[in-house]
């Protein structure tokens, strides 16, 4: 499914409703046909309750006993305040103690189905994220990096929160709140059948009436999820740039965009909090002007002595109760479309393009050692107006230094994801070939053969041996040392308090930027993977280090491939082919037109 379409579709969905605005949505969607689209995302999150379907039952069956005994006890009750009243003495210690067992009875249940259910949301929860998890990190680059992180942080989060909560226990919410509804009805109607027509009239004049109030509800709502997401976003963005904004001196530019944000967000919030006090007291108005009505007839009848103390005190509590049922079910609805909507959002991600992998026969065949990268006649855009490469050949060979230079913008970045299989091309063919001529497409498979050292800071907090193990959980210390000394990193490694279990902060913080390229490389040796990928992975290393590190990876191992991006021209010296973008061409340069480059840099 595109994900711009999606998107388009999921803002055609309110983020949350309430209320009569619930029913107005879902009926108005039963008329469009469009309500296909709720079922369609229900059908999606009963996906992941299948294995709960004993505790949906369970759910079902406590909350049905649970309500009963809450009705047996009042009634119970209704009897005693009779018998207390003079009208009937008989049978009082049977009635208390029907009220106080049916009391206990329904809190134990009560509280039995709070704690499963939240065992079973914090499971589902974890469920569904580590399913959406995978389907990320498997979506296809280009398509998953069209959404900002923040916003999908914020669905990996909030909106599977959302869905976790609803997708056990609303169809038994729904199931108990229809019964609570229905036997609180029954009961009302069986001593006064004037009454219980009263109370059923209640809670839908209180919707009516709330109508109009709930849409402009609704719009504050959107309102402050909105500024809230921005502000979310910021956030996320200012943490993930952290050295950058310090580096450039701007953190009171931030400072200030954070507060402007903040006062959007106050100024919403405090306007949405208090047309929500308003609305709240208006309906409580409202609410204890039906209630008085009751109380009224309920007084009348009982002076006209055609009801009892105990009836009146029945009614008047299951007044209350038949309301909270009724707006329980109502309830259920805005449940339904919320959840709805977050699982669209989550969907959205989940639909994305996949990752082109390698089939089975081939994956069974990938070598070991020895393979050259291979693109030909590729032609790549991320624009169809704006093509990057066109007609392309590119070649590296065991045992070589390859690599790609070029101005920023020219097209090497989009060269190491093609040969990373991040992106593919529009035509032409880029695969890797085995000693054998065995031929694999690039694909997310085939990383396996890679050693990559991207751009940037790569190091994540942890120790300088967690580090390293993130590409060979099983290496040993003679294995990790073997690495950093071929990256000549043992040096300042085994001079740090601890050596490799020597802590190191997030992005490499207490390290320089040459020391930090240093591990990422001993990160790469120690992979021990056929290809080697320097994305300007030496950029910070002084000339001499530069060059033995270089060297350093091919001395020993023939059969590695080595690919490297620089500017620097002491890189190329140690190539055995340079290739550059012109226009949207890579051009492979001749041994003169290499020297001539290495003398201009």
């Amino acid at each position: 499914m595109d994900g711009n379409k999606n998107q388009k579709k999921a803002q055609d969905y309110p983020r949350s409703y309430s209320g009569g605005e619930a029913i107005r949505v879902l009926i108005r969607r039963l008329r469009d046909g469009t309500y296909l689209e709720i079922l369609d995302d229900w059908k999606w999150i009963f996906r992941y309750t299948k294995r709960y379907r004993a505790a949906v039952l369970f759910f079902v069956a406590a909350g049905i006993l649970s309500t009963s005994l809450g009705l047996l006890g009042s009634i119970a009750g209704k009897y005693l305040i009779d018998i207390v009243t003079g009208y009937k003495t008989d049978k009082l210690a049977i009635l208390i103690l029907v009220t106080v067992g049916s009391a206990l009875g329904s809190m134990f249940f009560n509280a039995v189905v709070d704690r499963i259910s939240a065992k079973l949301s914090i499971g589902i929860n974890n469920d569904i994220q580590a399913d959406i998890y995978d389907k990320i990190m498997d979506a296809d680059w280009y398509a998953i990096t069209r959404y900002p992180s923040g916003d999908i942080l914020n669905r990996f989060t909030a909106d599977i929160g959302t869905v976790a909560g609803n997708a056990v226990g609303w169809v038994p919410k729904l199931i108990v709140a229809c019964y609570r509804f229905a036997a609180t009805f029954f009961v009302l109607l069986f001593y006064d059948p004037i009454m219980a027509l009263m109370a059923l009239a209640g809670a839908p004049f209180l919707l009516v009436v709330s109508r109009r109030l709930i849409g402009r509800q609704r719009a504050y709502s959107k309102q402050v999820k909105g500024t809230g997401s921005r502000l979310t976003s910021f956030e996320v963005e200012s943490f993930a740039n952290f050295d950058t904004v310090k580096s450039f001196g701007i953190t009171d530019l931030y400072s200030r965009r954070l507060r402007t944000l903040q006062g959007e967000f106050r100024k919403n919030s405090l306007d949405y909090q208090l047309f929500s006090l308003k609305t709240n007291i208006f309906l409580q108005i409202i609410g204890m002007l039906v209630q008085y009505a009751a109380f009224g007839y309920c007084l009348f009848r009982l002076w006209s002595h055609a009801i009892t103390y105990g009836t009146m005190t029945l009614f008047l509590q299951q007044h209350s109760g038949l309301s909270s049922a009724f707006n329980g079910v109502v309830g259920m609805i805005p449940a339904l479309l919320n959840s709805s909507v977050s699982a669209h959002r989550i969907r959205e991600l989940t639909e994305l393009p996949r990752e082109q992998h390698t089939d089975a026969e081939q994956k069974a065949n990938l070598p070991a050692s020895g393979v050259s990268v291979v693109m030909e006649q590729v032609d790549f855009a991320y624009d169809a107006e704006r093509p990057v490469l066109k007609q392309s050949d590119f070649v590296a060979a065991p045992g070589e230094i390859v690599a790609l230079v070029g101005a920023s913008g020219e097209g090497k970045t989009t060269m190491v994801r093609l040969i990373l299989g991040l992106i593919h091309p529009q035509s032409g063919s880029a695969h890797l070939i085995s000693a054998d001529g065995t031929m694999v497409p690039l694909s997310a498979d085939i990383r396996s053969l890679f050693s990559y050292v991207p751009q940037g800071n790569t190091i994540i907090s942890g120790t300088i041996a967690d580090n390293l193990r993130m590409v060979r959980e099983d290496a040993d210390e003679t294995m990790m040392i073997e690495a950093l000394k071929t990256a000549c990193a043992w040096e300042f490694v085994s001079a740090m308090p601890g050596g490799l279990s020597a802590d190191v902060g997030e992005r490499g913080r207490g390290l320089s930027e040459g020391q930090a390229q240093r591990i990422a490389i001993a990160r790469a040796i120690l992979r021990d993977a056929p290809v080697m990928l320097l994305d300007e992975a030496t950029s910070a290393l002084d000339v001499a280090t530069e060059r033995k590190v270089l060297k350093n990876l091919m001395t020993g191992d023939t059969k590695r491939t080595c690919i490297v991006t620089t500017h620097r021209p002491s890189v190329l010296t140690l190539c055995r082919r340079v290739y550059r973008v012109e226009g949207t061409i890579l051009k492979e340069l001749d041994p003169e037109e290499s020297a001539k480059l290495a003398m201009d840099f």
